[in-house]
């Protein structure tokens, strides 16, 4: 099997400071995720970590939501990546 064949597409998204390259999962426990190489699409499932980060959520996910909004919206990376995840016309 090909790596082209089990990924749909590239995303790009902010990461330390940077924009880098993703890859939208196309199979596996998380398809439809963008993660960060192909290879993650088929890791095992962690269910203490997705344990805590719901509680977390939980907690204050309405704080996490301002800051993200207001994140995506002010942040030079952020605009960047959006213009370039953005599809292209066909001509």
């Amino acid at each position: 099997m090909i790596v082209r064949e089990l990924v749909e597409g590239v995303a790009w998204k902010r990461q330390g400071g940077k924009v880098t390259r993703k890859y939208r999962c196309t199979f596996g426990p998380r398809k439809g995720r963008v993660m960060s190489s192909p290879a993650a699409c088929n890791a095992p499932y962690k269910a203490k970590a997705a344990q805590t980060l719901k509680r977390t959520r939980a907690a204050s996910g309405k704080r996490i939501a301002f800051q993200t909004k207001k994140t995506k919206r002010v942040s030079a990376n952020s605009r960047r990546a959006s213009s370039l995840n953005r599809r292209r016309s066909a001509k």
